[in-house]
């Protein structure tokens, strides 16, 4: 651990600026950020999520994801209404347009996956997976954004 280079969270942040350069480079024409891509996927799964929630699913600080929302709404891609319940609270939901643009950027998307892992043999990129998958949930309890919520 004396090589400051060779340091699992030096690599781990390097690898992390790597995966934001792909998708910046892959995903560009979309006017679109990794955050966002996370956010519309995370609204199209679960539709009529409110923002604390949707903060929880996509493991995004709750004090920050009203910005990324508001981008989202004013480029037309989600929909926010009053809930029934509460009208203090904003259930969001995807627009058609929103949809349209997760369907064209998702080929976009693969290929930073495929990008970011091509250097690997194929037999070790499952268990990259498994292994980053396994520091996540181990220190889960670090974070005020947890990695996933509960269903």
């Amino acid at each position: 651990m004396d090589n400051f280079y060779e340091m699992p969270g030096y690599l781990i942040r390097r690898v992390q600026q790597i995966s934001t350069a792909l998708f910046a480079q892959e995903c560009s024409n979309f006017d679109l950020t990794s955050v966002q891509f996370a956010a519309l996927m995370a609204i199209q799964a679960h539709p009529q999520v409110d923002a604390t929630r949707l903060s929880a699913l996509i493991c995004f600080d709750r004090a920050t994801i009203g910005d990324v929302l508001e981008r989202l709404e004013t480029k037309g891609w989600v929909l926010r209404s009053s809930s029934p319940d509460d009208r203090r609270v904003k259930l969001l939901t995807l627009s058609a347009e929103g949809a349209k643009v997760l369907k064209r950027v998702l080929p976009a998307v693969r290929r930073v996956q495929e990008r970011l892992m091509e250097p690997l043999p194929q037999k070790d990129r499952a268990n990259m997976v498994r292994m980053l998958s396994q520091l996540a949930e181990v220190h889960n309890d670090i974070l005020q954004a947890p990695l996933r919520a509960s269903d």
